[in-house]
């Protein structure tokens, strides 16, 4: 079978992106797509290289995209994200990747999903999981997404054309509240963990936030570092699990491991002198340490900064109106949370993205 697709970089990460007319089925129902999609990316690979596919091995560039004309009144396109398990062959539609999304808008304008004229775009994302939508801003050039550019994104060699997301309303993406549980701070036991104090919040994607202290940890590790010792790595996934059932996201720890394995993202948070940064945080993503740090969770650790009460308040105290500057495994990400009387109207990013590879994927028969 080959299928139509583009190879794309959004942010610090990379997908498969696919047309819905050129899969079998709709995005509703997506019969046969997992399959599809773990054959393209090489998985599953205990190994976790992914050498007989597209895949890099690694969360961050084990991911694909469906995109199609919008019916929804306030978009142009419908997006669907899917984070392939580069282990097994499951794949998770529950949550979004921010950097993936950065490149949604050149992929529908480039590939005729929306038709503009000038200098500048604007394309109105419906994320189907979440209904949430996404404005992606860019300029054009030749009527195409323009490449070039002089924004330089830490994670990133180079510079390109400055992709302006604002994420509306990115609170319950996936639970339907900002707070899941209604508290800023809640106290999971956690199995084979114990007691942790974890601040649990929803905004683009569920993350749950502890303190790097929880673990033993000063916040200033490597991602090699982290991901040097199964056991820890084992004690990160059972918090997750244990939040997951927490935030209503399943509704027990198996339905956590088996169905829903990247979500929430797990957060660990320190306090932070110098670089240039308000706080410092470590992400775990589909059980990985993450390289940089997702985008959506970098989104929801800036609206929590905002949340009184919660631990990212604690350590942070910005006030409404400044830009957050988090310090991650690669550099120093700035983001933009409003957030109003506990409300997060929006929150405001910026990416680039590039077209990599156009052609068609071969899956095996």
């Amino acid at each position: 079978m080959a299928i139509p697709a583009v190879y794309m970089r959004g942010g610090t990460s990379r997908a498969l992106m696919f047309h819905a007319r050129d899969l079998p089925g709709t995005i509703e129902d997506r019969p046969g797509w997992d399959a599809i999609f773990a054959a393209a990316l090489g998985s599953p690979d205990p190994r976790e290289r992914q050498l007989d596919g597209l895949g890099g091995g690694i969360s961050s560039l084990s991911k694909v995209a469906v995109l199609a004309p919008s019916a929804h009144p306030h978009a142009d396109v419908d997006y669907l994200f899917g984070q392939v398990s580069v282990q097994g062959t499951t794949v998770s539609y529950r949550g979004n990747c921010g950097n993936i999304s950065a490149a949604v808008g050149p992929f529908a304008v480039d590939e005729g999903l929306v038709a503009l004229s000038g200098d500048e775009a604007l394309i109105r994302i419906h994320h189907v999981t979440s209904g949430k939508i996404i404005h992606a801003h860019f300029p054009l050039a030749g009527g195409k997404a323009a490449v070039r550019g002089n924004l330089a994104i830490q994670g990133v060699a180079g510079t390109g054309a400055s992709i302006r997301l604002d994420f509306l309303e990115p609170g319950g993406a996936a639970t339907g509240r900002l707070l899941p549980t209604g508290r800023p701070v809640d106290t999971l036991d956690v199995p084979d963990v114990g007691l942790v104090e974890v601040s649990l919040v929803d905004a683009a994607n569920p993350v749950v936030f502890v303190r790097a202290e929880a673990f033993g940890l000063a916040g200033d590790e490597t991602p090699a570092a982290l991901g040097a010792h199964p056991d820890r790595l084992a004690r990160f996934d059972a918090l997750r699990q244990a939040a997951a059932v927490a935030m209503g996201i399943v509704n027990t720890l198996e339905e956590a491991r088996v169905k829903v394995p990247n979500l929430p993202l797990v957060a660990l948070v320190s306090a932070v002198e110098g670089e240039g940064a308000d706080i410092r945080v470590r992400m775990i993503s589909a059980g990985q340490p993450h390289r940089a740090t997702p985008l959506t969770g970098a989104m929801c650790l800036a609206v929590a900064a905002r949340l009184p009460g919660t631990l990212v308040a604690a350590i942070v105290g910005v006030a409404a109106g400044e830009v957050l500057q988090i310090a991650h495994a690669s550099g120093v990400l700035p983001v933009d949370a409003d957030v109003c009387d506990g409300v997060a109207r929006a929150v405001t990013v910026y990416r680039t993205a590039r077209r990599l590879m156009e052609g068609r994927v071969l899956i095996p028969a």
